[in-house]
C-alpha cells in the first residue's frame, strides 16, 4: 500500500472519529436539553398545583364562612 494510500485511509479515519464525537456531543446536548425542559415542565406543573389547592381551600374557607354568616 503506498503512502498516499495509507494517508487517505487515515484521514477517513480520523474525520469519521470526529464525525462521531461531533454526534455524540449534539446527541448529549438534546438529551440535557430535554432532561431541563422535563424538569422545569415539572417544577412548573407542581407550582400550578399547589395554587390550584390554594385556590380551593380559600374557596371553602369563604363558603364556610358566608354558610357560618346565614346561620347566625
Amino acid at each position: 500500500m503506498s503512502t498516499q494510500e495509507e494517508t487517505r485511509k487515515l484521514m477517513a479515519k480520523e474525520r469519521q472519529h470526529q464525525e462521531h464525537l461531533k454526534e455524540n456531543m449534539l446527541s448529549r446536548a438534546v438529551e440535557e436539553v430535554e432532561t431541563d425542559t422535563t424538569e422545569e415542565t415539572s417544577e412548573q406543573a407542581r407550582e400550578l398545583i399547589a395554587r390550584q389547592r390554594q385556590h380551593s381551600k380559600h374557596l371553602e374557607e369563604n363558603m364556610l364562612s358566608r354558610a357560618a354568616e346565614e346561620i347566625k
